[in-house]
């Protein structure tokens, strides 16, 4: 790989970290780790073409353009954080990997019972996650910063919303959302 190879995958690997919390090749290598699966039954699951789950892993692309599959990524994170924590078991793992599959995405806000906390609530970080889904779907991170910067002198609120949730990570996004609530 010659050096502008090498700079345009740390810059795809930046975006990523930008619009997804990590490079997805390492969010994806968790994801075969912790649901036991090979990258051929991951690109499956997530809708994807193998050559393309690979692209985006190695940084050779930095967008996933299907809200459907970024949506099927949100929820493979939340189902391998379940089968860690023993509350789902192998089999109830692969019987909702199946589910996953076969879903067509649809709202991008979506409220299962897969999706909330144990009052029905949807977790915090799972809605800064769609909102961040949601705006990153039509838009990279430095197209939002720029709509910010030019809101920002008549809607200082919604530039702040902007940069936070469009273009910040999620630890971030869901801590300025908790000082928020204070």
């Amino acid at each position: 790989m010659d050096a502008a190879q090498q700079e345009a995958t740390a810059r795809a690997r930046e975006l990523q970290r930008n619009w997804y919390g990590e490079p997805l090749g390492a969010l994806f290598r968790k994801l075969i780790d912790d649901l036991g699966l090979n990258q051929a039954r991951l690109a499956a699951v997530l809708g994807l073409s193998a050559p393309m789950l690979s692209q985006l892993m190695s940084g050779q692309r930095a967008k996933i353009g299907n809200p459907a599959v970024v949506q099927r990524v949100q929820l493979l994170q939340e189902l391998a954080a379940q089968a860690a924590d023993g509350s789902v078991s192998a089999a109830e793992a692969t019987e909702r990997m199946d589910e996953i599959k076969k879903s067509q995405g649809g709202s991008v806000l979506n409220n299962t019972t897969q999706t909330t906390s144990g009052s029905g609530a949807p977790t915090v970080k799972r809605v800064v996650r769609e909102i961040q889904s949601l705006l990153r779907s039509v838009a990279a991170a430095g197209d939002i910063i720029d709509a910010a910067d030019s809101l920002a002198p008549t809607h200082p609120e919604l530039a702040e919303f902007l940069r936070v949730y469009g273009a910040g990570r999620t630890s971030d996004a869901v801590a300025h959302y908790q000082s928020h609530q204070n």
